[in-house]
């Protein structure tokens, strides 16, 4: 059964529920997942964030709850709307929808945050019910896709076809891999990087696919690069700023977010980070600037961070913390545009 289907079953089963206590003359209740603090604990195991086992419950009879259990029922059938038309949303236009419908959200946060109470209680991805954010990641590669969704169901693409990447779409995530001639995957942090790396075709000098993340990628992007690494066996080398922002970008991909706790499929803890480390700055002699107080503040919250207890990661920040210094990807062009091509990754991919 596909991921489509499973999203209709889920939907179907969900209004099952909701029409069979109606016709029991019965107020519908919901229990879902509790998402708040308390209840996500850090699977050591799984080297993840996961949902511990306290549950909440939307009743339709408690006037503190009407507000939220009809919101949660509106997206929903907006979700079931989307699967029936084979249709997508971002999820600022699931916020703008619901105004034309005259639901009461009062910002998108709150619209998202319902969006996030469909996901634990059908325990399936947003992407599932074809609610996305907003782009701002894309691939580059020698790996050929098939799409699926409609229009386009059977159409291969190679993703070298553009000198600028293709943006990580629903098409793109939802796209099945058929095969590749790389060897693995190279995620960079920012789009000039991107760029340079396929003007200078270093894609073909590592056989990468690259992955522009654009900062923090969405977990369409993660979901793809999951895709990508378990389907195609390839390995992920993830290549971000040198400061605490790039480390924890970096880290969510290995161990993903508690905001994301009570979804699977998004992690890939065998990814490798190669930096730029605080030994790089020193040992490439970067550029720099110094760390912020927002940046030290930055770096003792991940000092206490659950995913960064490992002592390799304790370390990565004691030596930021130490240097006091930061660096961006684009520092190596000090020595050259293209001392990043021909020195420092071959160093860190090999």
């Amino acid at each position: 059964m596909s991921e489509f289907d499973d999203a209709q079953k889920a939907l179907k089963n969900l209004g099952k529920q909701i029409l069979d206590s109606l016709r029991e003359g019965e107020f519908p209740t919901l229990e879902l997942p509790d998402r708040t603090t308390g209840n996500i604990v850090f699977d050591k195991t799984k080297g993840q964030f996961v949902l511990g086992d306290s549950r909440i419950t939307r009743d339709s009879k408690n006037i503190k709850h009407i507000k939220s259990f009809s919101q949660l029922m509106w997206v929903a059938a907006f979700a079931k709307k989307l699967l029936s038309a084979q249709r997508t949303s971002s999820l600022r236009d699931l916020y703008y929808s619901s105004e034309g419908e005259g639901i009461n959200f009062s910002s998108q946060s709150e619209s998202d945050r319902i969006v996030a109470d469909l996901e634990s209680l059908t325990g399936m991805a947003r992407e599932d019910f074809g609610i996305f954010p907003e782009e701002h990641s894309s691939i580059y590669g020698r790996v050929t896709m098939e799409y699926t969704v409609p229009g386009y169901e059977g159409r291969e693409v190679d993703l070298t076809i553009s000198p600028d990447g293709l943006p990580v779409g629903p098409a793109l995530m939802t796209a099945e891999p058929l095969e590749t001639e790389a060897e693995l995957i190279l995620a960079l942090e920012s789009g000039g990087m991107f760029s340079r790396l396929i003007e200078t075709r270093a894609w073909e000098k590592f056989n990468a696919v690259l992955v522009q993340l654009g900062g923090q990628p969405p977990r369409s992007t993660r979901r793809l690069m999951k895709r990508l690494h378990e389907t195609l066996g390839l390995p992920l080398y993830i290549f971000t700023d040198g400061d605490p922002w790039g480390l924890h970008i970096a880290r969510v991909i290995i161990c993903g977010s508690a905001s994301s706790a009570h979804i699977r499929g998004l992690t890939i803890p065998e990814a490798h980070w190669i930096g730029v480390t605080a030994s790089d700055i020193v040992n490439y002699d970067l550029s720099t600037e110094s760390m912020t107080d927002a940046d030290m503040k930055r770096l003792d919250e991940l000092k206490r961070d659950v995913r960064y207890a490992d002592s390799k990661w304790q370390a990565y920040i004691d030596d930021f913390k130490d240097l006091r210094k930061k660096a961006e990807q684009q520092a190596f062009s000090r020595h050259g545009m293209d001392y990043v091509v021909d020195v420092y990754l071959p160093d860190k991919i090999a």
